[in-house]
C-alpha cells in the first residue's frame, strides 16, 4: 500500500515536470514565428497584503484580469462563472445565484446551511466575507481577482486552510473615466453596467459603479393542476458601489466604500427522478425547460445585502500604518420545492414524475445578520534586506436564522419553525518577516495566534412532525497557532523557484438544522491543514510566454464533515481523523504571434479520507451505494474522495485579432473541463457527476476615437449545450439539478476617458 501511494505521488510530480517541459519546448519551437516582441502583461497581486509582481510571490496564485472577467460574466452569470477557469478551483451552489460554495485543491464544504463554514475564504475589497450568503456578492467594475491556493494562515487566518479568493474593485483616481456596457441575450436576459470616476477636488476622488441584471422565467411547469408556462428560471438583481478616496498629501489616504445588493430570483430548481436508476445518466426524455412542481409558485428567494468599509493608510517613512474597518449585513428569504415533483405516494394515483415518497417544501430566512471586522497592521517600507509586517484582527458576527417547513398539500401552509441564533467572536495577532539573504534568495516566515468562540441557541417553535417545543444551547471555542515559511530563489532572469510549508485551520463549528425534528445540535472541533508545496514561475522568450507550475501535498487533521440528507434526512457535524491530498498545477500563456494568444491551465487534485471508523447515512431511497455498510446500515467512507472534488480541472482559451480600419476585429474562445465528482460523502452510482466540459465564444469589433473606445460583440456560453448533473438531493428520490443552459447574446460597450 505504501509503495503504491509513493508511486502515485511520484507519477504526479513527474507529470507536472513533464507538462512544464513540454510547454517550454513547444514555446521554443514556435519562437521564430513571432514577428515582433509582444509583452506578457506584468500581473501585480496583493497576496501578501502588499503589491508585488506575481512572479516574486512564493505562493501558488492565479490572477484574472478585467478583460477575462468581463468575458466570463457576459451572460449575466454570477461568481460561479469562475469555476474551473483557473487551476484547482471549483464553485457550485444548491441555492442558485446565492450561497456559492468554493473548493480549492478539493477542499470545500457541501453543507447548504446558513451557519455552515467553508475552508475557502472570500476577501472582497480587503474585507473578509464569512457567511456563505455574503460570498454571493456580484463582481462588477473589478480590477482583478486573485486565487491563492493552499493554507493562508499568517496574514488571513481563520477559515483559510484551502485558500482564498480575493476580489479587488477598481478604485477612485483623479483622472476622469466612465464606462457603459449593455447586453441582451437568451431567455430575455439583460445586463447593464455603469461606472463613473474622477477627481471632485484636488484631494478628493470618487467612483460610482452600478449593475442591473435580469432574466425572464423560461421553465414551464407541467404538474397536473399547476400547469403554467414560463414559471421558473428568472431573476432580477441590482447592485451598486460608491467609493470616496481622500488624499490630502502623499503620506495619508482614506478610502470609504459603500456597497449593496438587492436580488430576487427563483430558488434552485430541483427535478425529481431525473436520473436513470443504476446509472448517473439523465432520463431519456429530460427537458431542461420543463418541471413538474406543485409548489413552484412559492419557489423563490430574495436577498438584501449592504456594507461599508473604511481603509486608512499613513506613511511614516520607514513604515506604513493601515487600518481597515468593515461592516456587513445580509438578509435572505428562500423557499424551495425540494422534492422536485408533485403529489406523494400516499395520495391515490397522484404523484410524479416517478415515485415521490412524500412532499418536501422547506425554506430558510435570515432576518438579522451583522458582521464587523477590524484590522490594524504596520508594514515596513523597503528598509533593505529585512522587512516586516505585523498586526491585530478582530471579527464579530451576530445572526439569526429561521428554518421553515410548509405543507405543500395545504397550499403551502407553514407547519414548522425553528429559530437559531449564533454569535461569533474571534481575534488574532500576526507577524510576517522577510529577509533577503542574497540577490537570488529571499525567505519569508510568519505566525498567527487566533482565538475563536461561538455561542449558539436554538428554539423549536413548531414541528411538522408534532415534536414538543424546546430550547437548546451550545457553544464551542478554541485557539490555534498557524503560519507559513517560504523561500524564493531567482534561478535566472526568466525563472524563479520557490518552496513553502504552511499551516491553516478552520474554526470550530455548530450545526442545528435538525431542530425541526428533535433536540439535536452537533459540533465539530477545529480542523488543521499542514501543506508543503514547491513550484516555479517563468517569463520566457523575450517576454512572449509565461509558465507557472506547482506540486503540493497536504494533510487535514480532524477534518470537519457535514452528513446531510440521506436516510432520515439528517444534518450533523462530524470530525474525520484525517484526509490527505496531493497534486500539481500548471498555468501558462503564450503569444504565438502578436495577433494570436493562447492560454492553458491544468491541475490534478487527489483527495482521500482516512478514517476507518467514520460512517454516514446513505441515500434515503433509489440510489445504489457502493461503499461497504456497517452493522447499523451506515456507509463506511474511509478511502473516498472528498465530495465535489474533481481530480482534473483544465482550461484553454485563445484570442485572435486583426486590425481593420480604425479598430480591431477579434475572436475569443475558452473551454473549461472538470472530471467526475461525488456529490456526497458516500459513493453511489446515481449521485456521481460525470465529467463536464463547457465552451464559450465571443466575436467582436473594437474601435477607438479621441477620448473614447467602443466595442460591439456577439457571444455564447456553454455553446455545445452540455447537460450534466451538478448536484442532487438524496433523502427523497433521485432528485438533481443541472448546469446552466446554452446562452447567446449581443453586447455594446463604451469607455470614456
Amino acid at each position: 500500500m505504501n509503495v503504491l501511494k509513493k508511486s502515485t505521488l511520484a507519477m504526479c510530480v513527474n507529470a507536472a515536470i513533464f507538462s512544464s517541459l513540454t510547454s517550454i519546448a513547444s514555446v521554443a519551437a514556435a519562437q521564430e514565428q513571432a514577428a515582433e516582441v509582444v509583452g506578457i502583461e506584468v500581473i501585480e497581486v496583493t497576496a501578501r497584503k502588499r503589491t508585488e509582481n506575481i512572479k516574486d510571490v512564493p505562493i501558488s496564485v492565479s490572477a484574472l484580469t478585467p478583460k477575462k472577467l468581463e468575458v466570463l460574466g457576459s451572460s449575466g452569470m454570477d461568481v460561479r462563472s469562475l469555476s474551473a477557469k483557473v487551476p484547482s478551483l471549483l464553485i457550485e451552489s444548491s441555492f442558485g445565484r446565492t450561497f456559492p460554495r468554493f473548493y480549492i485543491r478539493g477542499l470545500g464544504n457541501t453543507d447548504f446551511d446558513l451557519l455552515a463554514s467553508q475552508p475557502v475564504s472570500l476577501i472582497y475589497d480587503d474585507v473578509v466575507l464569512e457567511n456563505a450568503l455574503t460570498k454571493g456578492m456580484p463582481m462588477f467594475d473589478i480590477e482583478r481577482v486573485e486565487v491563492l491556493r493552499g493554507p493562508q494562515g499568517t496574514l488571513f487566518g481563520r477559515n483559510t486552510p484551502a485558500g482564498i479568493v480575493k476580489v479587488q474593485s477598481k478604485k477612485p483616481t483623479e483622472d476622469f473615466d466612465a464606462s457603459l456596457s449593455a447586453s441582451y441575450g437568451s431567455f430575455g436576459s439583460t445586463d447593464l453596467r455603469l461606472a463613473l470616476g474622477g477627481g471632485l477636488t484636488d484631494t478628493l476622488s470618487a467612483r460610482v459603479a452600478f449593475l442591473q441584471q435580469g432574466r425572464d422565467d423560461y421553465i414551464d411547469n407541467k404538474a397536473p393542476g399547476f400547469e403554467q408556462k414560463d414559471q421558473l428560471g428568472g431573476y432580477d438583481e441590482t447592485a451598486g458601489r460608491l467609493q470616496l478616496l481622500w488624499q490630502p498629501n502623499d503620506d495619508f489616504s482614506a478610502l470609504f466604500n459603500y456597497h449593496f445588493r438587492d436580488a430576487e430570483a427563483d430558488a434552485r430548481v430541483f427535478r425529481a427522478n431525473i436520473i436513470k436508476p443504476g446509472t448517473n445518466d439523465l432520463i431519456d426524455d429530460f427537458d431542461r425547460e420543463t418541471v413538474f412542481h406543485d409548489a413552484a409558485v412559492r419557489n423563490n428567494q430574495t436577498v438584501d445585502m449592504k456594507g461599508a468599509s473604511l481603509k486608512i493608510e499613513y506613511d511614516f517613512g520607514n513604515y506604513t500604518l493601515t487600518s481597515i474597518t468593515g461592516h456587513e449585513s445580509a438578509e435572505i428569504f428562500s423557499v424551495g420545492d425540494i422534492d422536485g415533483g408533485y403529489g406523494a405516494a400516499f395520495l391515490p394515483d397522484y404523484m410524479g414524475p416517478g415515485f415521490i415518497p412524500f412532499p418536501s417544501e422547506t425554506g430558510a430566512k435570515m432576518p438579522d445578520h451583522k458582521q464587523s471586522t477590524q484590522e490594524i497592521r504596520i508594514a515596513s517600507n523597503d528598509l533593505g534586506a529585512f522587512n516586516y509586517q505585523f498586526g491585530f484582527f478582530l471579527f464579530d458576527e451576530d445572526l439569526t436564522i429561521n428554518n421553515l417547513s410548509f405543507d405543500t398539500l395545504a397550499n403551502g401552509a407553514p407547519n414548522g419553525l425553528a429559530v437559531q441564533h449564533m454569535e461569533t467572536t474571534a481575534w488574532a495577532v500576526f507577524a510576517s518577516l522577510d529577509y533577503q539573504v542574497s540577490e537570488q534568495l529571499s525567505i519569508n516566515g510568519g505566525l498567527r495566534y487566533s482565538d475563536d468562540e461561538r455561542q449558539w441557541q436554538g428554539e423549536l417553535v413548531q414541528s411538522p412532525f408534532g415534536a414538543p417545543s424546546f430550547t437548546e444551547s451550545n457553544n464551542v471555542e478554541d485557539s490555534q497557532v498557524s503560519g507559513d515559511l517560504s523561500a524564493n530563489y531567482v534561478l535566472s532572469d526568466e525563472t524563479n523557484v520557490y518552496a513553502r510549508i504552511a499551516r491553516g485551520y478552520r474554526a470550530p463549528s455548530i450545526q442545528g438544522r435538525s431542530l425541526l425534528f428533535s433536540e439535536s445540535s452537533t459540533t465539530a472541533k477545529s480542523e488543521t491543514v499542514d501543506s508543503i508545496e514547491t513550484g516555479f514561475k517563468s517569463v520566457l522568450l523575450d517576454n512572449t510566454a509565461r509558465i507557472d507550475g506547482s506540486v503540493y501535498y497536504f494533510k487535514v487533521s480532524d477534518q470537519q464533515l457535514t452528513a446531510v440528507g440521506g436516510t432520515g434526512n439528517v444534518a450533523s457535524l462530524i470530525n474525520a481523523d484525517k484526509s490527505v491530498g496531493y497534486g500539481f498545477e500548471i498555468d501558462s500563456e503564450y503569444f504565438v504571434t502578436p495577433d494570436f494568444v493562447l492560454a492553458a491551465s491544468v491541475s490534478y487534485n487527489h483527495t482521500e479520507l482516512k478514517d476507518p471508523n467514520v460512517a454516514v447515512p446513505g441515500c434515503g431511497g433509489g440510489c445504489t451505494v457502493t461503499d461497504p455498510l456497517n452493522a447499523d446500515g451506515l456507509a463506511m467512507i474511509n478511502g473516498n474522495a472528498l465530495p465535489q472534488s474533481p481530480e482534473w480541472i483544465s482550461n484553454l482559451s485563445a484570442r485572435w485579432t486583426k486590425e481593420i480600419a480604425d479598430g480591431e476585429l477579434y475572436i475569443y474562445t475558452d473551454w473549461s473541463y472538470r472530471s467526475e465528482v461525488n456529490f456526497f460523502l458516500y459513493e453511489s452510482i446515481e449521485f456521481t457527476g460525470d465529467a463536464l466540459t463547457e465552451g464559450g465564444i465571443r466575436v467582436g469589433y473594437e474601435w477607438y476615437t479621441d477620448g473614447a473606445e467602443y466595442e460591439v460583440a456577439v457571444f455564447g456560453r456553454n455553446i455545445t449545450d452540455e447537460e450534466q448533473l451538478t448536484g442532487a438531493i438524496d433523502f427523497n428520490n433521485l432528485t438533481g439539478y443541472v448546469n446552466e443552459p446554452r446562452f447567446w447574446g449581443v453586447e455594446f460597450k463604451a469607455n470614456f476617458f
